[in-house]
């Protein structure tokens, strides 16, 4: 150890000494200076650190501080402190995360090394490759690997990188371990809690050659996301008639003297189709089971098993009360002012145009098991492992009830102080607070839709190590075979008949927090009206609004061309076999190796035969597209040792990235009302790209980090939405027309480029920080934005630990992104910021008390198109506190 680091080590254990900190393992063969615990978020950072440093590749760690004390409620929020991580927070905690300024669905989420099955429960949600991270309860979780460059030996199928989350084993753990948790956690916005709880037991024999290993953890959580939402766009020529497919009404215009001027002078302007409110309720339910047990019969032989399993509930109720100024039959007349502002439509006003309240009632869900097997023999200078496993998983919408209220009123649409103030609606009379102007109507009243996922992966796999004396240290060589199932069933029928006002269904005004934090929107949306969706349910299943005599009606798939177009298979079976070399020649290390890779995808869904209409069984045939595909992917490693405390690392690599299975099928959907639509694409290549990475690591104190990369990645086949016209029956027309769809096509080449830098370091008096900065620069073809690519994003986590107490702060921001495009829009998210906090205190070494706040900013997410004066979604969910009691013993 150099005199440097002799230094810096002495003046820091004496310093934390007299903190009554925890002080640092000393690292050399000193007598002065004794092996010392060190425990709590040091703790955690210190094995962090050590991970990284040791690392073959270009890793970053996120550890746990003790058994089911992982540093956050939510393994992915835990990941926001990893420079060049991003999260998404539609519903307010994060569950997608980006690497290194790619789209979620381009990295990898593997559970000790291997897929997890997933599902999603929202129903715009399709099955993808996408991991949600609110699934995975942390207190299983012993350390979180991010691998930003990868290894012959890791699974294919990232460009971002690959996350690699490793459960806690039995043998690891101290015998007759009993940790638990009980919790309260309390939203702010929808004034309600939730006891959580977790427990985990573990077990070992005296001779450590058995364990085992039990956990169960429940979380409860009752969301409310307030909102603004618009449903796509319109250019103003509607209004004066410009789409012959979706005509202006008969009746008298309204638009006449200055209203014409401005309409005839901006035909090109862009509108919001509708605008009003939404009211989400959803109820969380989580719990997780794990299972682990460990058997070394000798030095030699091992055996692991794991079991996940997770069973989630999502049922929620969305209430939309909105102006739906671009309707054809009933508000393209009813034009009579606006206001035109660099090409967008600002200010609108209608007279006796139409307004609807939209509640939808939807019971999801999703179920999981994980399976997995793993022996290993280690001989003499060789080693041999085999693996196999299987995870299944069953989700989405298992049912939803919607009606459809409408209303015709005088009204105005203000949307002029966005982004700030994202817009109002006014009425000339009560509308929004009056259950009583609100009805179904008999002809179309809502439907009925089921909208089941699954998902299924087997594997299996055999790897075998040798050693070697000299530069070539280790050769690894492997073969696994990869089975996949995923599927979507998409079934519905209409409602029709029910001639029912909102009265019916026991209205009550908007809680007073409603719309909370929303500059401009005035006091007749915050006082808007809700109905009781189980109120709601009860009736349409009553058939009190049935013909005399009728049965109720089933879902079919064949009611509408969207439901039958949404039923789809994917199988897709990979085959990959690599062969990879550790070396290391005095200060230079790493790895180098191949990586080659079949895949077969069997693609099934209906489709619609040439020239039908697309609304009955016999307009429809099942058709199988088969598509193969073979990679060969070098990567190499290497890292220099420059000093002690200096580490260098390169790295480059050919990687792919298979497509979305929903973007791989001939699915797709349709909006009558506005001729607009999206579907797949099974003819699709898979992303390829060449990655380039270099880092440099200066640990220049002990626990103590300032780092730098940078990266390139050169991406071909580059899969992006794009929007063509395509004619299909229209439902609520009773002919063909012509729909806008959105489809995702190989849109040519992409290139991400970018810098991360880190900083860590413990100071005086028990402080410490973590703070990063990343920069990534993405765009396709002809400068076309990559989904999910902020170009910046700040992390500051300080964090003070003394004696028993302890406290930490991590704040988020991150530019505006792109998320795809929709209706031929392109979807842009707004720079959002987050804060979130922990404060503990250790009552003794088997008992300590926290107290956590999530999203304490009460942050804003907006989602807009093309223009943040356009706004699509804006939502807001609340501060979340929680009170926990740790117990381990």
């Amino acid at each position: 150890m150099n005199t440097f680091r002799k230094s810096v080590l002495a003046a820091s254990v004496s310093a934390m000494a007299v903190m009554a900190a925890a002080p640092v393992l000393a690292q050399d063969n000193s007598s002065a200076v004794e092996e010392v615990v060190v425990t709590g978020i040091r703790a955690s950072l210190l094995q962090s650190i050590e991970s990284k440093r040791r690392a073959d590749a270009i890793v970053d760690v996120v550890t746990a501080e003790d058994v089911g004390k992982f540093p956050s409620s939510n393994v992915a929020e835990a990941l926001t402190i990893v420079p060049g991580v991003t999260v998404d927070r539609a519903f307010g905690q994060g569950e997608k995360v980006s690497i290194l300024g790619t789209d979620p669905a381009l990295n990898r989420t593997l559970l000790n090394g291997q897929t997890v099955a997933s599902a999603d429960w929202f129903i715009l949600d399709s099955p993808g490759r996408t991991f949600n991270y609110a699934l995975l309860a942390p207190q299983i979780v012993g350390k979180v690997e991010v691998f930003k460059s990868p290894e012959a030996r890791i699974d294919e199928g990232s460009i971002g990188g690959t996350v690699i989350v490793n459960t806690r084993k039995p043998l690891d753990l101290k015998s007759g371990l009993v940790a638990g948790a009980v919790s309260y956690l309390h939203n702010d916005r929808s004034k309600k809690g939730d006891v959580q709880g977790s427990l985990l037991v573990s077990w070992k024999n005296n001779a450590d050659t058995f364990g085992a290993s039990f956990s169960v953890q429940r979380a409860e959580d009752q969301l409310r996301r307030d909102g603004l939402e618009s449903y796509g766009t319109m250019a103003a020529n509607q209004w004066a008639g410009g789409n012959a497919d979706n005509p202006v009404d008969s009746r008298t215009r309204g638009c006449t003297g200055s209203c014409a001027t401005t309409l005839t002078s901006n035909l090109t302007a862009r509108s919001l189709n509708a605008f009003g409110s939404s009211y989400f309720e959803q109820g969380r339910k989580r719990t997780t089971y794990t299972t682990a047990l460990q058997w070394k019969p000798t030095d030699a032989l091992s055996f692991d098993f794991n079991w996940l399993k997770i069973k989630a509930t999502y049922d929620n109720t969305n209430q939309s009360m909105y102006a739906f100024q671009g309707n054809t039959w009933n508000s393209l007349g009813a034009l009579t002012g606006l206001t035109v502002n660099d090409g967008v439509v600002s200010k609108a006003s209608f007279n006796n145009a139409l307004s609807v309240l939209d509640v939808q009632y939807r019971e999801a869900g999703l179920s999981s098991d994980t399976y997995h097997l793993k022996g290993a023999y280690k001989g003499d200078g060789w080693d041999v492992s085999g693996e196999i496993g299987k995870s299944t998983a069953d989700g989405g919408t298992k049912r939803q009830v919607f009606l459809e209220f409408l209303n015709w009123a005088n009204y105005t649409v203000d949307i002029s102080g966005a982004p700030k103030s994202p817009g109002s609606l006014t009425y000339t009379t009560n509308v929004m607070g009056n259950p009583a102007a609100f009805a179904t109507d008999p002809g179309w009243s809502g439907n009925l839709v089921t909208k089941p996922t699954s998902d299924e992966e087997k594997y299996a796999q055999i790897d075998f190590g040798k050693d070697f004396d000299g530069v070539i240290q280790r050769i690894q060589v492997g073969y696994k075979r990869r089975e996949h199932a995923t599927g979507q069933q998409y079934a519905g029928i209409a409602i029709t008949g029910v001639a029912a006002p909102a009265t019916l269904f026991n209205p009550s005004q908007a809680p007073g927090n409603y719309l909370k934090g929303f500059d401009g929107v005035g006091d007749e949306m915050k006082t808007r009206f809700r109905i009781d969706g189980q109120s709601m349910v009860s009736y349409v299943e009553s058939g009190k609004w049935l013909a005399s005599g009728a049965a109720m009606p089933k879902p079919s798939i064949f009611a509408a061309a969207e439901f039958t177009a949404g039923n789809w298979n994917i199988e897709e079976n990979i085959d990959a076999a690599y062969a990879q070399a550790s070396f290391k020649a005095d200060n230079i290390r790493g790895n180098f190796g191949v990586r080659y890779v079949k895949t077969s995808v069997d693609s099934a869904g209906y489709v619609c035969k040439p020239g039908a209409a697309c609304n009955a069984q016999a307009d429809w045939t099942w058709n199988v597209t088969k598509k193969s595909y073979d990679n060969v992917l070098p990567s190499v490693n290497i890292i220099v040792d420059a000093r002690e405390d200096l580490v260098f690392r390169f790295a480059a690599a050919q990687v792919i990235a298979r497509p979305n299975y929903a973007d791989m099928t001939n699915y797709f959907w349709l909006s009558d009302g506005i001729l607009t639509g999206g579907g797949g694409n099974p003819a699709l290549e898979p992303y390829k790209s060449s990655n380039f990475n270099a880092s440099a690591e200066w640990y220049f104190q002990p626990q103590a980090i300032l780092s730098a990369e940078v990266f390139y990645k050169d991406i071909s086949n580059y899969i992006l939405s794009q929007t063509q016209p395509e004619a299909y029956f229209n439902q609520s027309q009773g002919r063909v027309t012509t729909y806008q769809i959105s489809r995702p096509f190989n849109a040519g080449s992409a290139e991400v480029k970018g810098l991360a830098v880190a900083y860590q370091q413990n100071f005086a008096y028990g402080l410490g920080l973590l703070a990063n900065y990343t920069y990534a620069d993405g765009e396709g073809q002809k400068g076309a934005p990559l989904p999910y690519n902020s170009k910046h994003q700040v992390n500051v986590s300080p964090f003070y630990e003394n004696g028993p107490f302890s406290a930490r702060v991590t704040y988020t921001w991150r530019s505006k992104y792109f998320t795809g495009v929709d209706r031929g829009d392109d979807m842009f998210v707004r720079a959002s910021k987050n804060l979130d906090a922990t404060l503990g205190y250790t009552v003794n070494q088997n008992i300590s008390v926290s107290v956590a706040g999530q999203n304490l900013l009460d942050s804003e997410y907006y989602a807009y198109a093309n223009t943040p004066a356009l706004p699509r979604g804006v939502y807001r969910t609340g501060r979340k506190l929680m009170a926990t009691l740790n117990v381990n013993f």
